[in-house]
């Protein structure tokens, strides 16, 4: 009987053991800086794996197929390759090396090229190296939107009604939300038909919106929530007309508000707000080709797209290019090559080469100048900061696919005018005014928007597999008030910073 027993402690002990081993949680550090190390890949025996995240943590989930005698293999830029078992993995941090590189690896590397001759081969070898192809690629996409209300004021000048004072309407804006945060995950295949316009269609497995409903900012929320404080709060036998609006031209605009109002100029802000309006309902409307548009948008950003703003291949005149550096990168042998404007340009950053066929493996981008300055009639946008990271990687094929990019964009969105509030009497015939308050506003809204994408595998698939899947248009994602980790759990995806995790809507 106490064999019996025993037997059943050691299989009980031995399931728990295996769902132990079913995640590996890890941080990579620099073992001489001790500073963590983002976007390394960590792979299981060369197959799937994931990509550390800013902080330099990964988790892994193995499978139920992983053998105690697998190898994880850990790879990124400048550091020594490390292999770990299966079976020894207990470290919370494991340390990477910094890959030295010796006099005769240079020697014995390609010719002498200079800076302007690689970058020449890379624009030879480009189609080669990226050769378009229809594919099936299994991707994790996260997307973080931070809006802050930096200003948001309103003086009174003038007003009629009683209860639109300061003190009101200063306690109206105390109300208001003033910071909202948003994050979008989805787990999905992808087909891809490169080349083609519009080819791209999306299976998406699982999907999650993290948010708090109760102080979403938008365009016309926050517009609308001003307008239900103040409906809520003035109980009276009459209604009120905001005239000019917050954000809003075209609608019951008053054109004695602005001096040089012309039409031309009215018509440039109606459509600057109607863009900027679209977009949030787009985004609300369509969750599926909303996102497909997200990952399509981060992919064309790439420098192998003619249209994209990164051009530093496609108009090379335009920069200075200098080797810094030689490094390893995924046992590559890559010059080390920063880019910078020397003519009307708007990003420098650095490129990585591989010696023997010339591909980008990896670039780093910032922008140097603001990328969009509109200001006009109250309105004003400035698209202050884009800069972002692209990886390649060899397929079986030896073409290069993208493996991760992880894109940031900041803008501000400011609006300072006038605004009048008119109170009209619903039983009162003949009067078209009662009351009026009359005011000034200025509003000053941050934004700032980083989308990760991670490609797990990517295949070439024939036309007709490409033709036989179908979207599901109707896809929805699950909303979650505040972080789960058991939502993700199972999934490899990119390990979520410590906000992610502190998220929690205040009911």
């Amino acid at each position: 009987m106490k064999s019996f027993y025993a037997t059943c402690c050691f299989f009980i002990l031995g399931i728990i053991s295996n769902h132990a081993q079913d995640a590996f949680n890890a941080r990579l550090l620099d073992s001489i800086s001790k500073k963590p190390i983002p976007f390394a890949t960590i792979a299981l025996s060369h197959s799937s794996g994931v990509i550390s995240n800013a902080d330099g943590k990964f988790q892994l989930y193995l499978g139920k197929k992983t053998k105690q005698t697998d190898s994880i293999f850990i790879r990124c830029l400048g550091y020594n390759n490390k292999r770990l078992l299966v079976g020894t993995l207990k470290d919370s941090i494991l340390f990477l090396s910094p890959k030295t590189i010796e006099l005769n690896e240079i020697m014995v590397s390609n010719k002498n090229y200079s800076v302007e001759e690689i970058i020449e081969k890379v624009n030879e070898k480009l189609n080669r190296n990226y050769q378009a192809k229809i594919t099936k690629s299994k991707l994790f996409y996260r997307s973080s939107n931070f809006t802050n209300i930096l200003k948001n004021n309103i003086k009174i000048k003038k007003t009629t009604i009683p209860e639109f004072n300061q003190q009101f309407i200063d306690s109206i804006l105390l109300a208001l939300p003033k910071d909202y945060d948003e994050y979008t995950e989805i787990l999905a295949n992808l087909y891809d038909k490169s080349g083609a316009e519009d080819s791209k269609k999306l299976d998406i497995i699982k999907a999650s919106h993290l948010y708090d409903k109760s102080k979403e900012i938008s365009l016309d929320g926050y517009e609308e929530k001003f307008n239900q404080a103040i409906k809520k709060h003035v109980k009276r036998n009459s209604y009120f007309k905001i005239k000019s609006g917050f954000f809003g031209v075209k609608t019951d605009m008053d054109s004695t508000l602005f001096e040089s109002n012309t039409e031309e100029d009215t018509h440039k802000t109606e459509a600057f707000l109607e863009a900027q309006k679209k977009k949030d309902q787009e985004r609300k409307k369509d969750f599926l080709k909303y996102r497909k548009k997200s990952i399509d948008n981060i992919k064309h950003n790439s420098f192998l797209f003619k249209d994209s703003d990164l051009n530093f291949l496609r108009k090379p005149n335009r920069y200075l290019f200098k080797i810094e550096d030689y490094t390893f990168m995924n046992d590559y042998f890559v010059y080390k090559i920063s880019f910078k404007p020397k003519r009307k340009a708007d990003y420098k950053g650095i490129i990585y080469v591989n010696t023997e066929d010339f591909a980008i493996i990896r670039v780093d981008y910032e922008n140097v100048k603001d990328l969009e300055n509109f200001n006009l009639l109250g309105l004003s946008h400035k698209h202050y900061l884009k800069k972002g990271t692209f990886i390649y990687a060899k397929d079986t094929t030896n073409t290069y696919r993208l493996k991760y990019a992880d894109i940031k964009r900041g803008s501000k969105f400011g609006i300072k005018r006038p605004l009048k509030i008119i109170e009209k009497n619903k039983h009162t015939k003949g009067r078209r005014k009662q009351n009026e308050l009359s005011s000034d506003i200025h509003f000053i809204i941050s934004n700032i928007t980083k989308n990760e994408l991670v490609i797990f595998n990517d295949k070439t698939i024939s036309k007709t597999d490409y033709d036989a899947f179908l979207e599901k248009p109707k896809v929805e994602p699950v909303y979650l008030p505040k972080y789960n980790p058991e939502f993700w759990k199972g999934y490899n995806i990119i390990e979520p910073n410590q906000a992610i995790k502190d998220f929690k809507s205040i009911e």
